[in-house]
C-alpha cells in the first residue's frame, strides 16, 4: 500500500465522519408524547416514518406512557428545561396548564390552518382568547336503544329535541317498567354529573366570576331529574353507574337506551351479542346550548421551553391534518376527527344505511361533529377543582334522590363555590 493511500484513507474517513456528525447536528429532534396508545403502534410508527422522510431536517420521536404519568413527567421536563415538542392532552388538562403558563399559545403557528379544524374544536382549546392546542381526535354521543323495548313503548319517531327525548323516556318507563336511560350522574370516571347537562341545556355555570348555577332555570333542570328518578325513568343506582355498569345494565335489558358512542357498542358486540342484535341507533338531539352531548376532544399542546417552536408546529399540523386524523379514526374504529374534511369521508358514512349498530353509530356521530363541544370549566375559577366538583355533585345527588329540595342543594353548592373563589 502506498504512503499516499495510507494518508488519504484516514482523511476520507475523517471527512465522512465529519459530514455524518454535521448532518446529525443539523437534525432537530421533535419528540411528542401520547398516553395509552401503544395498541395503535403501527399507525404511529408509520406516521413518524412518513413525517421524517418528508422533513429530513427534523426527527420526530414518539413516546407513549400511561395517562397518570404524562402530567408529572411533563412538569419535571419543563422544570429541567428539556420538554418534548408536543404532548397529547385532553381539554381540561389543556385549560389547566394554560392557566398555569406551562404551555404556549399557538395562534400564530397554526395561522391559516385554522380553517382545517371544526370551529368548536378550536373554541374548546381557547383560553383567554388564545388557542392552546392542535385539535386531534374527538367523540360524541348517540342513542343506542333496545328495539324490542321501544316497540313495546310505541315510540316510532326519533326525538328532535331534548323535550321530545324526555317525553319518550317517560313513555318507555310507563309502558314497560324499564328505566329509560342513565344520565351519567356518577362521577368517579371524571366526566359525569349534572354540570355537563347544564351546559348542554345552555345554562351558565359562572357569571361575572361567580357560581351562577342556582337560578330558577337550573333549579328546574335538577327538579326534572329528581322527578325522573322518582318515577323510575332513571335507574335507582344512577349515581353509581359508571361506563362498565351502564353497558351491563343495558345488555341485561334493565336500561332501554344508552347515551354512548361506538366504543361501547363495540364492547357490547363482544360481550353480549344477543343484546347487540336487538340494538338500533339514533342521534342524540342537540340541546339549547346548541351542542352535541358527549364530546371529549384530545389535542397536542406545546410545552413552554421547547427550543424549536416552528418544528413543533410543523409536526403538530402534520399529526392533526385531515389525512392523519382520518387514518387514526380508521385505526381505532371508535374515534372521530376534529378536522372538518376528514369527518366527511366515506369511512364514516358507509354504514349509515346498514343494519350494523356500530356502522350506523359511526355515521350518526360523524354528522354531529360540527356541534361537538367539550364541556370544560375555566381553571381560573376552579381553585380546587376536585373538592368543588365533589361539593356540587353531593348536593345534586341529595336533590335528585329527594333528600333536599333542588333550590336548597344548588344554593348550598353555589355558596361553597363562591367562598372558595373569593378566598383563592
Amino acid at each position: 500500500m502506498s504512503k499516499r493511500f495510507k494518508l488519504v484513507r484516514p482523511l476520507m474517513l475523517a471527512a465522512l465522519l465529519s459530514s455524518t456528525f454535521a448532518q446529525a447536528a443539523d437534525t432537530t429532534k421533535v419528540e411528542f408524547w401520547t398516553f395509552n396508545l401503544t395498541k395503535f403502534a403501527p399507525y404511529w410508527n408509520d406516521t413518524v416514518q412518513r413525517f421524517n422522510k418528508a422533513n429530513p431536517e427534523l426527527e420526530a420521536v414518539w413516546v407513549d406512557m400511561n395517562w397518570d404519568q404524562i402530567q408529572p413527567k411533563l412538569i419535571s421536563a419543563i422544570a429541567a428545561g428539556n420538554p418534548p415538542a408536543l404532548v397529547n392532552f385532553n381539554t381540561p388538562w389543556t385549560h389547566e396548564f394554560a392557566h398555569k403558563d406551562l404551555i404556549v399559545p399557538l395562534d400564530v403557528l397554526i395561522g391559516k390552518n385554522k380553517t382545517e379544524y371544526q370551529p368548536g374544536a378550536l373554541a374548546d382549546l381557547t383560553v383567554n382568547g388564545k388557542i392552546y392546542g392542535f385539535p386531534f381526535y374527538n367523540a360524541v354521543s348517540v342513542i343506542a336503544y333496545n328495539k324490542e323495548i321501544l316497540n313495546k313503548s310505541g315510540i316510532k319517531n326519533d326525538p328532535k329535541n331534548f323535550d321530545q327525548f324526555i317525553s319518550a323516556a317517560r313513555e318507555i318507563t310507563k309502558k314497560t317498567g324499564v328505566a329509560a336511560f342513565s344520565p351519567k350522574l356518577a362521577t368517579k370516571s371524571g366526566d359525569g354529573g349534572m354540570i355537563p347537562w347544564f351546559q348542554y341545556m345552555g345554562l351558565p355555570i359562572f357569571e361575572k366570576g361567580k357560581a351562577a348555577f342556582n337560578s330558577p332555570k337550573h333549579v328546574k333542570a335538577v327538579q326534572l331529574f329528581a322527578d325522573l328518578y322518582k318515577q323510575g325513568v332513571l335507574p335507582k343506582d344512577s349515581f353509581r353507574l359508571e361506563y362498565e355498569q351502564e353497558i351491563a345494565g343495558y345488555g341485561a335489558g334493565k336500561i332501554a337506551m344508552m347515551t354512548t358512542g361506538p366504543t361501547a357498542l363495540g364492547k357490547l358486540v363482544t360481550d353480549n351479542k344477543p343484546a347487540y342484535d336487538k340494538t338500533a341507533v339514533m342521534a342524540f338531539p342537540t340541546g339549547d346550548g346548541k351542542m352535541a352531548l358527549g364530546a371529549w376532544l384530545m389535542s397536542f399542546v406545546a410545552p413552554k421551553g421547547y427550543k424549536s417552536p416552528e418544528a413543533a408546529a410543523k409536526l403538530g399540523l402534520f399529526l392533526t391534518n385531515s389525512e392523519q386524523q382520518l387514518g387514526f379514526s380508521q385505526a381505532t374504529g371508535t374515534t372521530f376527527p376534529s378536522a372538518r374534511k376528514a369527518a366527511e369521508n366515506a369511512f364514516f358514512m358507509s354504514g349509515a344505511n346498514g343494519g350494523d349498530p356500530v356502522g350506523v353509530a359511526r355515521a350518526t356521530a360523524a354528522k354531529s361533529m360540527g356541534a361537538a363541544r367539550t364541556l370544560t370549566l375555566p381553571a381560573a375559577l376552579m381553585p380546587d377543582d376536585t373538592s368543588m366538583r365533589k361539593e356540587f355533585n353531593d348536593e345534586v345527588q341529595a336533590a335528585v334522590e329527594g333528600r333536599k329540595s333542588a333550590k336548597e342543594a344548588l344554593d348550598t353548592a353555589a355558596k361553597k363555590w363562591n367562598a372558595r373563589i373569593a378566598a383563592k
